[in-house]
This record gives structure tokens, C-alpha cells and sequence, in this order.
């Protein structure tokens, strides 16, 4: 399929994370501020940290009109859910992303040069924020969430959080070797 038939199929954008840059006029210089709140919908992050599902999140961009397309670049701040990596517990925070991207006018010498995923494209002069967003946020969120710097997580044979366990809590272990020692004269070394 040839990039101009592509073109031809690409979808009008609609929803919350599009905005309109008719007023940008396609003249290189010009540029305006948009700023909104967008109530998220979907999946918005990593498999144990993500924007939080139907909450508010700020947006503050400028899109300033350049010879290819709009450049988009500002900020996306909102609050977050996530779950502990080490002890699997749930918490929530902030996170606050930068977005930078270009979206490429049709017929442009970008349009025409690029992959329909190398880059952005203005559709019917609206841009959709929204991958660019997901996109962003995806490097931004860690991997690895800890409800707290110094999480301990869980202990390997109870399973217990070891925040709740305390100092002494211990497991008796013996070494496979010597169990056969433990059945034959019974109890511990301790005990006997």
C-alpha cells in the first residue's frame, strides 16, 4: 500500500486528547498553549504502575507550527496506582511527564518520507496527543514501583510481608543432608 493510499485511510481523531491547530494555520511560527484536563479512560502504563483509571490529569502543552508540522512539547501531571514490586502492596503517587512530538503535515516532505510509526501525523488539522502521552509515560514509570525506598518485600518461605514479621521471625531450615540423621535419632540438635 502506497504512503498517499495509507493516507487516504488514516481516521479523523476525536476524544479528549485531541486538539485543533487550525487557528495555527500553517504558518511556521506561530504557536499556542493549550492546557485542559482529561479524565483517563483505558490502560494508561506498565503492568504495576499506571495513570489512575478514571482521575483527572493536567495537561499544559505549546504547539508552535514549524515548516513540517506542529511541534508538541509540554507536560502531563496526574496521579498514579501502582503496586509494590518487593511486597505486592498497592499505593498511589504522582507522576508529572514531558512530551516533545512532532506531527507531520500531510504531503510534507516528513509525511512522505517516513513509515506511517516513525513519526506523528496531523489529521484533518487535529493532533491526538494520546500515544504520544502513553508514550512518554511508558519511559517515565518505573519498572520496579516500591511503595517505599527501604520495602523489605515478602519473606521466600511464609510469603509474610517482613515489615509486619518483625526482627526476629525465622524459619528453621536443615540442610536436605543431615534430615536423614534428624529421622533415625529424632528432634533437633538443640533438643538432644
Amino acid at each position: 500500500m502506497s504512503k498517499h493510499h495509507s493516507a487516504e485511510l488514516r481516521r479523523t481523531p476525536s476524544g479528549p486528547w485531541v486538539i485543533d491547530t487550525r487557528d495555527l494555520g500553517r504558518r511556521a511560527g506561530l504557536s499556542r498553549r493549550y492546557h485542559r484536563t482529561v479524565t483517563t479512560e483505558g490502560d494508561f502504563g506498565l503492568d504495576l504502575i499506571r495513570l489512575a483509571p478514571g482521575e483527572e490529569v493536567e495537561v499544559d502543552i505549546l504547539a508552535e507550527a514549524v515548516v513540517e508540522g506542529v511541534l508538541i512539547t509540554g507536560s502531563v501531571a496526574g496521579p498514579t496506582t501502582a503496586e509494590c514490586s518487593r511486597c505486592l502492596d498497592g499505593f498511589t503517587g504522582e507522576v508529572e511527564i514531558r512530551v516533545t512530538e512532532l506531527f507531520a503535515y500531510p504531503n510534507s516532505a516528513t509525511d512522505e518520507s517516513t513509515d506511517e510509526d516513525e513519526v506523528s501525523r496531523v489529521v484533518d488539522d487535529l493532533i491526538d496527543l494520546e500515544p504520544a502521552v502513553r508514550d512518554s509515560l511508558l519511559t517515565a514509570l518505573p519498572s520496579s514501583p516500591l511503595c517505599a525506598p527501604d520495602c523489605k518485600g515478602l519473606c521466600p518461605e511464609c510469603g509474610g510481608k517482613w515489615a509486619d514479621l518483625g526482627p526476629n521471625h525465622t524459619h528453621e531450615t536443615m540442610d536436605p543432608r543431615w534430615a536423614a540423621l534428624q529421622k533415625r535419632f529424632g528432634g533437633t540438635e538443640e533438643e538432644n
